[in-house]
């Protein structure tokens, strides 16, 4: 077919290579006509004898950082012609937007490049191409063009320039492209924030990085979304140092057990201190390069400061230039210490100034370089459970990638959970998902959140019509979500409040694309019920638009409130006098319990018996810091899930017997099944009594728990016909539990659907209440 088309192309179809494929494609079919970037995506117009063959291939042969999510294909007809094909301007549209690309690791072709030292761009630190380099953490606005980046402030040098306008070139309209001449520069700063002179610049500066590391100072270095905090990872002084550095704890200026992330040169060098199967080596070399989490090999090579009671690493490669030569290049360590550039809760770290003055107290010396960081993006974190992704933390790499679910719809704006934080956007079809915010709770995070919210709003030209929240009415996010609505003239019949665990449900419904109902399970530490209680241990028959709660881990209390998150050891006495009475307790305080403080503890029954600031919470997560806590794992966290995280480790998986034989039957009342803990609890002190080893009672407790949530899951299937089970919340991190869960499910013929993309933890919850409220509101307007 010979004809003439007008082609438009949405999805991650800018500042991946989109362009240049498509003009080097129609050169190769003989096509003559135009493309362009718009604010939508691409637009094309061709004609030719192979035009079908060159639409065919315009979505068989997509650059690999491309997606393309719909080609929408006119015909012109005889129309105009064309002498030639040729790359345009980019058109701005009002109202129209382009998917943004995550930042993208280091491709091989740069990589190969960085160290030919015949090539005129070894050793920069900068390197880059269509297919690698910095994208979201440097755009400014749409379409993706070099002057809304900030990339804007270096002038191409006459090589540079010449790449980048010729449409052979891999570097043809690459907008972060440079060189040492005319790009970015790296150099090494004192606390004071002045440079070493002697030290140079660029590979110079990074080798002088590597001395200085080889001679255990701590380094901040900056990234392309922040700063990591740097050290050798064997040298016991440094990681200690970094550790009590970071004061991170839950007691104030106390430093915390959180685990380090370590970065390695290759795969090669991460197999000698961890276990690497084939998956997780594909998640590793992925564009991501995220964060993955990897089983320790014992001995630990590494300090023990690294991830102190933890049974994994969290391990990533270099994904930057910088980091290659830093690893790579000279006399380079084996293995770094690269945490998170921030103090506290704090946001991580983006601009030189604020990482001398926020920083100088932890690090030695500073590795800082001049391009700038429009858009802070932390690390991802990913593990592989049962061979399927599965994701902690979605940053850099995913964000802002966005999810199809559907449709068109009013734009919501979903401000997300308080721990864990994203917000979401939805535009047209897509939910948009920001970068993890972290914690909010301190004035740094709500304006990095307010800041992230403006940049995407502005980046997909949203302007949102209904603002979705928490229940929860004390969250910072519940706050910003309603002052954003007052401050926007949003009214109040287009707020809606989503209950915690029904977002949780339809975030992981959402990303699987499901519709129809399903059984949710939501466990997780903390959520707040339509009931005023602390909800976490959930069993909800639910769809997009509501849930019913059908059966919950029986209320527990949870004395001191929040104070018990932080010392496991308060539900232990809570979840022991639930199921043994107060006389029973008192022995094990003399017993098995006998290292608590007996004047505490004394004071904790009583705060139980009389109800006094002890809120009632049928949480998974406590039930599982109580049987840490039991068993001498924990009794006081230094981080949010220690304790769950230490008991998984120790957990011996094939001591499979469950403590008891739970069954449950359901009727057509509305009123919720209570599941009582107390038979597992009093198994768990039968066997401590009778020096059961901790590792066999931790693993009968994941086998009883797994056990508890196949028979209610079949009890409910069996009553309401439903056969797909969503599990979600941040308790199905416990790679452990998932596991054999899915397995039993299965076993009993379910269909188990986990979180991948999205985390199942509370970086997730704002995709199910988007989600949610722009169902709650179309059914109201499909209502009247």
């Amino acid at each position: 077919m010979a004809g003439g088309f007008k082609i438009s192309i949405t999805g991650m179809v800018q500042g991946v290579g989109f362009r240049p494929f498509v003009y080097n494609l129609a050169l190769e079919r003989g096509i003559k006509g135009y493309c362009l970037n718009d604010s939508s995506g691409v637009f094309i117009e061709a004609h030719g004898e192979q035009v079908d063959a060159f639409m065919e291939e315009l979505r068989t042969k997509a650059p690999v950082l491309s997606r393309i999510e719909s080609m929408l294909v006119q015909s012109t007809g005889a129309g105009h012609r064309f002498d030639k094909f040729e790359i345009r301007e980019s058109l701005k549209q009002d109202n129209a937007f382009a998917l943004v690309s995550p930042d993208a690791s280091t491709c091989p072709d740069c990589i190969k490049e960085l160290f030919d030292q015949s090539d005129r761009r070894h050793l920069y630190p900068f390197i880059n191409c269509t297919n690698c380099g910095p994208r979201y953490s440097i755009i400014k606005d749409t379409p993706y063009d070099r002057a809304q980046t900030t990339m804007s402030a270096f002038k191409m040098c006459r090589a540079c320039e010449q790449e980048y306008h010729d449409p052979a070139d891999r570097r043809f309209h690459a907008q972060p492209n440079a060189c040492s001449i005319c790009g970015p520069r790296a150099w090494i700063a004192g606390k004071d924030g002045a440079a070493i002179d002697d030290a140079g610049v660029n590979s110079s500066a990074i080798e002088r990085a590597q001395s200085l590391l080889k001679d255990g100072r701590i380094l901040a270095i900056k990234g392309i979304g922040g700063f990591h905090l740097a050290c050798d990872a064997q040298n016991l002084d440094a990681v200690k140092r970094l550790r009590l550095g970071k004061r991170a704890g839950y007691k104030k200026g106390a430093p915390n057990n959180k685990p380090f992330a370590l970065m390695s040169p290759d795969t090669l060098a991460i197999r000698s201190f961890a276990e690497l199967s084939q998956e997780e080596e594909k998640e590793l070399l992925s564009p991501a390069h995220p964060i993955v989490l990897l089983k320790k090999l014992i001995p630990e090579k590494l300090s023990h400061d690294v991830a102190p009671g933890n049974a994994d690493y969290g391990v990533m490669l270099p994904y930057a230039p910088l980091h290659h030569i830093l690893l790579n290049s000279g006399a380079p360590i084996e293995t770094l210490v690269m945490t998170s550039g921030n103090l506290s809760d704090e946001p991580i770290v983006t601009d030189n100034d604020e990482a001398i003055k926020r920083l100088s107290g932890i690090a030695d010396f500073f590795l800082l370089h001049d391009r700038d960081i429009h858009m802070r993006v932390d690390d991802s974190i990913v593990r592989i459970t049962d061979g399927r992704r599965t994701t902690i933390r979605r940053s850099r790499g995913y964000a802002p990638q966005p999810v199809n679910v559907g449709g068109e719809g009013r734009e919501v704006f979903a401000a997300g959970a308080q721990f864990k934080n994203t917000f979401c956007i939805t535009k047209g079809g897509y939910a948009v998902i920001s970068q993890h915010i972290g914690d909010i709770e301190n004035e740094e995070t709500i304006a990095f959140y307010a800041e992230s919210l403006a940049n995407i709003r502005k980046t997909f030209k949203a302007r949102p019509a209904i603002i979705a929240h928490d229940m929860h009415p004390d969250y910072m996010s519940t706050r910003f979500a309603l002052e954003y609505a007052k401050k926007e003239g949003i009214p109040e019949t287009r707020v809606i409040g989503v209950q915690h665990h029904h977002a949780h449900v339809v975030s992981c419904m959402a990303e699987h694309g499901l519709i129809e109902p399903v059984i949710g399970v939501a466990f997780d530490g903390t959520g707040y019920g339509i009931d005023g209680n602390i909800w976490g241990g959930e069993f909800f028959i639910a769809d997009r638009h509501g849930f019913k709660r059908k059966a919950h881990l029986a209320y527990v209390a949870m004395p001191g409130g929040e104070a018990a998150i932080r010392e496991p050891w308060r539900m232990a006495l809570s979840y022991a006098l639930h199921a043994c009475g107060e006389e029973a307790v008192g022995q094990l305080l003399q017993k098995q319990l006998k290292r608590f403080d007996l004047g505490k503890a004394t004071t904790i029954i009583r705060m139980i018996s009389s109800g006094i600031n002890s809120p009632l919470t049928s949480s998974a997560g406590r039930l599982f810091d109580a049987i840490a806590s039991l068993l001498g794992v924990m009794d006081a966290a230094t981080f949010e899930a220690e304790a769950a995280i230490t008991l998984e480790a120790i957990a011996d998986a094939d001591a499979d017997e469950p403590y008891f034989q739970p069954a449950y039957a359901f009727s057509s009342s509305e009123a919720p099944v209570a599941i009582d803990a107390s038979e597992l609890i009093k198994g768990i002190i039968f066997d401590l009594t009778n020096n059961v080893d901790a590792a066999i009672i931790a693993g009968r407790a994941h086998h009883t728990i797994k056990e508890v949530i196949a028979q209610v899951v079949k009890g409910m299937s069996e009553q309401y016909g439903i056969n797909d089970v969503v599990l979600s919340g941040g308790v199905f991190q416990n790679a452990l539990l998932t596991r054999i869960t899915r397995k039993r499910l299965e076993a009993q013929g379910s269909t188990v659907w986990t979180h991948e993309a999205m985390p199942c933890n509370d970086g997730g919850i704002c995709l199910g209440q988007a989600v949610v409220a722009r169902q709650t509101i179309a059914a109201q307007e499909r209502d009247g």
